[in-house]
């Protein structure tokens, strides 16, 4: 008899697989797209759990993903990609029908149904969504918004963005979460290989990627304190987008470095 726990992650995955068998070949925009800039921003509110979609962990692609407790506290910096017609209509990962239209997301980790706040880092757009799917299952990819949410953060002709995902909870509601327009970040976008408490363990690495990683116009060690305690951060940059963090995340997973991932000054 399979395991309860390991029965959950089967089921999770045979969903996975299934809402990638059908439909169009390649996913894409609506031909006559129609305007969704009124589309209301998703407003955070008490819902239990789904059905479906919370297993305690599940498998795709080889990978262990553990669903989360509680979405109370979730940030996380990196890429956003998104999902349109090839999957309107299509059921999700909690059991409700893929609406490209509704301000949705899907996330890896996050418990269904969560709400997040999504801020384009590269020109200030920021919108909330409700995760109701899980995804995306490509590298240094952290959240899959559906078109309409790609279409109010200016992300649909480049396909990715950098963002910061942050979770909200029913008690912010209209009165901190509408959508809201900021300046593009000033201060630059970085990638963090590494943090150490010995500056030499941290010298030593900088050294290693500035030899090793093609394309790193800098390399260098920052301190900083954590509850009065020198901590010495490994980071490269500034990067321009998307395309120098996939980059140069890829050549750092290659000589062992898997962890890396977006900071900001």
């Amino acid at each position: 008899m399979i395991p309860a726990d390991r029965r959950w992650a089967c089921l999770a995955l045979i969903a996975v697989i299934a809402a990638g068998c059908a439909g169009p070949a390649a996913d894409r925009a609506p031909d006559r797209p129609p305007d969704v800039s009124g589309v209301p921003d998703a407003v955070p509110r008490a819902e239990p759990r789904s059905a479906s979609g919370n297993p305690p962990f599940y498998e795709v692609l080889g990978r262990r993903y553990h669903v989360l407790d509680s979405a109370s506290g979730y940030r996380e910096r990196g890429v956003a990609s998104w999902y349109g017609e090839k999957f309107h209509g299509r059921r999700t990962s909690s059991g409700e029908p893929y609406d490209m239209y509704a301000m949705t997301a899907a996330h890896k980790t996050l418990p269904l149904p969560a709400y997040v706040r999504v801020t384009n880092l590269q020109n200030g757009k920021s919108i909330v969504v409700r995760v109701n799917d899980r995804g995306p299952f490509v590298d240094n990819r952290i959240i899959d918004l559906s078109y309409a949410a790609a279409v109010k953060l200016d992300m649909t002709r480049s396909g990715t963005a950098m963002v910061e995902v942050e979770s909200v909870g029913p008690a912010s509601r209209q009165r901190s979460v509408p959508s809201v327009s900021a300046p593009p970040l000033a201060g630059g976008m970085y990638i963090q290989a590494g943090a150490f408490r010995s500056r030499q363990n941290a010298e030593s690495l900088a050294r290693r990627i500035g030899s090793e990683v093609s394309g790193t116009k800098s390399v260098f060690v920052q301190q900083h304190r954590v509850d009065g305690e020198p901590i010495f951060r490994v980071r490269v940059g500034p990067i321009a987008g998307v395309e120098d963090f996939d980059r140069i995340v890829e050549q750092m997973a290659r000589i062992g470095i898997p962890d890396a991932y977006l900071a900001l000054d």
